[in-house]
């Protein structure tokens, strides 16, 4: 287990979680296959930057990290992410919300699913 990257000075699990259930996350970096994820070959790319998925489960990993099993809406699947390779778009620090303000619907959007307007769509197919 030599290959394994252990950076002995971080330990994650000594704070609460950065996300919580259900948290809208955007992926900051590209994630490959690295053996453990079945049905796709090693090195495979899962997940690319940009991708928006959101928090499924919180699991542990070495008794260090906390490992974020991420639901990609765009692929129909979870993977397991380090913290380090998420940013949260539902709990965006005030400074970063001023920022985009100009543009803070938008931000606040992404990755939602679209509405459908059911307005003109007869009474029976309303439920109504």
């Amino acid at each position: 287990m030599s290959d394994i990257n252990r950076d002995s000075e971080t330990v994650e699990l000594s704070e609460p979680p950065r996300f919580s259930f259900g948290e809208r996350v955007i992926a900051r970096s590209v994630v490959r296959n690295d053996g453990t994820f079945p049905g796709k070959d090693i090195g495979h790319v899962l997940v690319q930057r940009g991708d928006i998925g959101y928090v499924r489960n919180i699991g542990t990993f070495l008794q260090q990290y906390y490992i974020y099993g991420v639901e990609w809406i765009e692929h129909g699947y979870q993977v397991g992410m380090r913290a380090k390779e998420l940013c949260t778009l539902d709990a965006l620090p005030p400074e970063v919300l001023a920022q985009f303000a100009d543009r803070l619907g938008e931000l606040k959007s992404i990755g939602m699913a679209p509405r459908v307007d059911t307005t003109d769509a007869p009474a029976a197919n309303r439920g109504g």
